[in-house]
């Protein structure tokens, strides 16, 4: 993901402090690359658990796939916790073929990650920002 887009996610997570912010994020399915990003708002209002509004998903698929593409994962924030997922994270993760970005505001600087979660195994993946 371009640096962009990395500084637009974490703003997004700040700015839904002290709830969790969320958000989907779309792009090349072949090769992961994210090109779009598409805000949430946090639907569960709540600072421990995450909801991406049913709207957003909805749009964010049409224009995705518009473009040639499609919804690569959604990211979210962990307010007071490590950017790893939860046990709430890997019970909700909807799909296998998606990345799981998280982003900790727990310290002084958010901290970002990846992860892949499939039948329950969480896997951190590297994150490219050009």
């Amino acid at each position: 993901m371009t640096k962009t887009i990395a500084d637009a996610i974490v703003a997004h997570c700040l700015k839904g402090l002290p709830d969790e912010a969320c958000g989907l994020f779309g792009g090349d399915v072949s090769n992961a690359i994210v090109r779009d990003l598409y805000l949430s708002e946090n639907m569960a209002h709540s600072a421990l658990i995450y909801t991406v509004d049913p709207k957003v998903h909805l749009r964010a698929d049409r224009d995705a796939e518009g473009k040639g593409g499609g919804i690569l994962g959604v990211f979210h924030s962990h307010t007071h916790t490590e950017a790893y997922p939860s046990p709430t994270d890997v019970a909700q993760a909807p799909d296998p073929s998606w990345h799981y970005v998280i982003v900790s505001l727990r310290g002084d600087v958010a901290s970002i990650r990846s992860f892949t979660i499939i039948g329950g195994v969480v896997s951190e993946e590297a994150i490219e920002i050009l």
